[in-house]
């Protein structure tokens, strides 16, 4: 490989919110990667440091026809720029949109087990979350189509988040479904906001199908959330993408953003973006290999090691989702113990609301050696639980 995936950066004491452990503890829970990101982005931003002057920003043509031409190149679905407004970060703008475009008291939708922070961007802001469970089966999810029709026509629905491809339980939506989510939207006058942070991060078969990629008529009433920071590990420059491509309806969008002051980038938010999309392609290439790398590397440890866990299939973003129920009625009293007893700390699947109460989330985007090392670990952790 031309990029180093096999070393981590040292981070802990150094304000990373993972990192934020006692000695000796392993966090492999929040979305955030244990690599080094692209040599090209940090050269970019070194380049803006160097400057010496750190005034106000603005994104110009440069920022959205990297972003155009990245989704181009990587998704083969070109969106046009005029399309486009800049956000500090989905969940910023996603929290803007739902107090800018819904009224207090309107139902947004939904799907669980999913994002906790959905929750919080809906119900801080004085709506109801409606949710239309996905129904889970033999280690797999799918929708409950009746439901969501049923949820959708509800007239005090007024907004479905979609989050395409699916965070916490790997699943990437075709294009029918995407399709048909769609239309059951438009049916309904209900906005569809997809929240696409993790699409560039399918590893194994088909590529996801962007929101905005969708015949004209069912796009006149979405909205897609994208961004940097899944795929180059870069949250901290808060950057992201809305595009919207009705008119009427970007423009209201636009007027949330402003009023919700999350639409003026930070110094480095520009060039880490541009350089991200321009330069950041090979390096994501190597990346997905990686993460392939470690799925494996996981499931077969898990299978052979771990039988009572079942590790529910996926081919996107760096996520386990591990299926415990069979040893316990409580993923959050499980993880408390993997914490206490291992050092391991893997997110309970509580806050995602659903089913998640079976299930553990473990983040494997790290080194092999490390992702090693939580599985022995989490070997542990089960066979002390067990034997309480």
């Amino acid at each position: 490989m031309m990029y180093d995936f096999q070393k981590a950066p040292a981070r802990w004491q150094t304000d990373s919110v993972k990192w934020d452990i006692k000695p000796g503890e392993l966090p492999l829970w929040i979305a955030d990667m244990d690599f080094f990101t692209a040599p090209e982005i940090i050269a970019a931003l070194q380049k803006k440091l160097e400057l010496g002057a750190f005034g106000y920003e603005t994104p110009h043509q440069d920022y959205f026809q990297a972003v155009a031409e990245w989704y181009t190149r990587e998704h083969q679905s070109r969106p046009q720029i005029d399309w486009f407004l800049f956000a500090t970060g989905v969940i910023p703008a996603l929290s803007a949109i739902v107090r800018h475009l819904t009224q207090a008291g309107d139902q947004i939708l939904v799907q669980a087990p999913v994002y906790n922070i959905f929750y919080h961007s809906i119900e801080n802001n004085g709506r109801r979350s409606v949710v239309n469970e996905l129904y889970y089966q033999a280690g797999e999810y799918q929708i409950d189509w009746a439901d969501l029709a049923t949820k959708l026509a509800d007239p005090l629905t007024t907004m479905m988040i979609l989050c395409n491809p699916h965070n916490p339980v790997g699943k990437v939506w075709t294009s029918i479904e995407i399709q048909k989510i769609a239309q059951l939207c438009q049916d309904n006058q209900v906005i569809l906001v997809a929240d696409e942070i993790h699409g560039d991060l399918v590893w194994a078969g088909p590529d996801y199908t962007p929101t905005f990629s969708l015949p004209e008529k069912l796009r006149r009433s979405t909205i897609t959330l994208v961004s940097p920071s899944k795929t180059f590990n870069l949250a901290a420059l808060h950057a992201a993408t809305v595009i919207v491509p009705d008119p009427d309806l970007r423009a209201r969008v636009e007027q949330g953003l402003n009023l919700a002051e999350v639409a003026e980038p930070n110094l480095l938010a520009l060039p880490g973006t541009i350089a991200a999309y321009s330069q950041g392609q090979n390096w994501l290439a190597e990346l997905k290999q990686q993460l392939r790398a470690n799925y494996t590397q996981a499931i077969e440890f898990i299978k052979q090691e771990l039988p009572t866990i079942r590790v529910v299939s996926s081919r996107a973003t760096y996520l386990l989702w591990l299926d415990v129920q069979v040893l316990t009625s409580s993923a959050t009293d499980l993880a408390t113990h993997l914490r206490t007893e291992t050092g391991l700390i893997l997110n309970a699947g509580t806050v995602y609301r659903g089913n998640g109460k079976h299930f553990l989330r473990l983040n494997f985007a790290c080194p092999p050696e490390m992702l090693a090392d939580g599985l022995q670990r989490l070997r542990q952790g089960i066979s002390t639980y067990q034997a309480k």
